[in-house]
């Protein structure tokens, strides 16, 4: 089976995430839009890669990202996201993201009801007659997590600059959380934070990092296959860095589970590590090999060849 880390942070807002296993490399995600300010942390789940070895625990993370992961490689608490708990303030949420059912001129919209950079809950906010629809631009009002912006009902502004307010509208989930559907065949659907965010997100390629931009791979923690999710990783994510969420890692790596290189600092939640193609292997650390992502025959179409940078824990 895949294994992910499941956490997405404000621009998704995860903080501090648990990974261990190769098949959670989403796990903990940063999805803060560029930046700390257009707070749009989102937790999402990510897929992972075949199970690994089992390997020790991972380090316990903070994160409280919706998605878990399980692997050989090990188990995490975090999302695209990120790891940060979105307890929030107690709030009833006031609506439902899936049937939108807000009243006529609103709609059911995620924000963040303790100020922070987390999406954590969800609220009725005025929707424009002519809202944007996915793919067109638009702003926020305050910042990425409040709630309030200019794209259409049924969608919300994502990866928000922080310095500009703007961003890209995405659209949100339809069905239900056991039977998503995405308008755009070519998107995915990522339920993140506990529920609070149903995002339609660009399908990717992990190996190719084929997404828009600066937008990384990760693996999506609610279905099978690999979504667009924005870069948090800023001036850190190289090669066996330190990282907390599983967006804090440059294009082409994963944040995972640190002991999967001898140059990882164990103590980390995380350790940022490449993904690798199994027929052409070429790993960075110490007694690493490629590790199949997926176990054989359990592989997405196109997928077959993934693996993650490690020393086999077994």
């Amino acid at each position: 089976m895949k294994r992910i880390w499941t956490t997405l942070t404000a621009a998704l807002v995860l903080m501090a995430c648990e990974n261990k296993d190769p098949q959670d490399p989403t796990a903990g995600v940063n999805t803060t839009s560029s930046g700390e300010d257009s707070e749009g942390d989102s937790e999402t789940t990510t897929t992972q890669p075949s199970d690994p070895p089992a390997t020790s625990d991972p380090p316990a993370t903070t994160g409280e990202t919706e998605t878990e992961t399980s692997g050989d490689t090990g188990d995490t608490t975090c999302n695209f996201l990120g790891c940060e708990t979105t307890g929030g303030t107690g709030i009833a949420p006031e609506c439902d993201n899936w049937t939108q059912d807000c009243p006529d001129g609103q709609k059911c919209s995620a924000y963040a009801d303790d100020g922070g950079t987390s999406w954590n809950n969800l609220k009725c906010v005025p929707v424009e007659e002519n809202g944007g629809a996915p793919g067109d631009p638009c702003t926020v009002e305050g910042n990425g997590v409040s709630g309030v912006d200019s794209c259409g009902k049924g969608t919300m502004c994502w990866n928000v600059d922080p310095d500009t307010g703007q961003g890209t509208c995405v659209g949100l989930c339809t069905g239900s959380p056991d039977a998503t559907n995405c308008a755009d065949p070519q998107t995915t659907c990522v339920i993140a934070n506990e529920g609070v965010l149903n995002l339609c997100l660009p399908s990717c390629d992990p190996l190719l990092q084929n997404c828009m931009g600066n937008d990384l791979c990760l693996p999506n923690p609610d279905d099978e296959g690999f979504v667009c999710v924005l870069d948090a990783s800023g001036e850190t994510g190289v090669a066996f860095d330190p990282c907390e969420y599983a967006n804090a890692c440059d294009k082409g790596l994963v944040c995972q589970d640190p002991g999967f290189a001898t140059e990882c600092d164990p103590a980390a939640l995380g350790c940022c590590l490449p993904y690798c193609d199994i027929t052409e292997p070429d790993c960075p650390g110490a007694g690493q090999e490629c590790i199949q992502w997926y176990d054989p025959g359990t592989s997405p179409p196109g997928l077959e060849n993934l693996g993650l940078c490690g020393i086999p824990m077994g």
